[in-house]
């Protein structure tokens, strides 16, 4: 195994995962609810290696040429995303008086899970880092350098997701305050209108 293009692929891997979108956003909020956020950062990770995969070992071309398959699955996000900022909105200005425990309101793993392949694979921004960017990208390389840059940026993922996941969840009891809390909630609805706007700003050039 070349560790230097293990290296490599980690540091590209990070600087495409780490900035902020709608599953950073997600597993954040999930962090300082306490509410099977590890979970939640698990399939994140195994999603993002999944397409990581498809796209390092052949799969980014046939993706980027597909524009119904892409154009389907912008319409989805654009939908899902707009309806979790509703609800991140919706949360920032209920009952701001009252001092609830975070840990009282849940969701179910399976509405998690849910939510996380929704928030996942109704984005096309995850495909188009994931499957076209380090695809192309881990394509160029022949053989077990390859399979060293894929691992290299699928160990970005997992690192990323499950420090933001713990992170979140260790710095609950000051996150969830109330002005806190509402300020978070603000910022991930503004994440997921701003993201959705400019997926439908895409769809609307990519049609004219």
């Amino acid at each position: 195994m070349n560790f230097w293009i293990l290296f490599q692929g980690f540091g590209l891997g990070a600087s495409m995962i780490i900035p902020i979108g709608a599953q950073n956003a997600y597993i954040l909020n999930q962090g300082i609810k306490k509410n099977h956020h590890l979970t939640a950062a698990t399939l994140c990770s195994l999603i993002d290696a999944l397409l990581i995969s498809l796209g390092v070992f052949g799969g980014g071309a046939i993706l980027s040429q597909n524009e119904l398959l892409l154009s389907t699955v912008t319409i989805g996000g654009i939908a899902f995303l707009t309806f979790y900022g509703y609800l991140s909105l919706k949360s920032a200005f209920q009952s701001q008086t009252e001092n609830l425990d975070i840990n009282t309101i849940t969701k179910s793993r399976r509405s998690v899970i849910l939510s996380v392949f929704a928030v996942s694979l109704l984005n096309p921004h995850v495909y188009l880092d994931t499957v076209v960017v380090l695809g192309s990208i881990g394509g160029q390389f022949e053989g077990s350098d390859r399979l060293s840059f894929a691992i290299g940026t699928m160990t970005a993922s997992f690192v990323w997701f499950f420090a933001l996941s713990i992170a979140a969840s260790k710095l609950a009891p000051t996150l969830s305050k109330p002005k806190v809390k509402v300020s978070i909630d603000i910022g991930v609805a503004l994440i997921m209108f701003l993201i959705a706007a400019s997926l439908a700003k895409g769809l609307i050039i990519q049609h004219l």
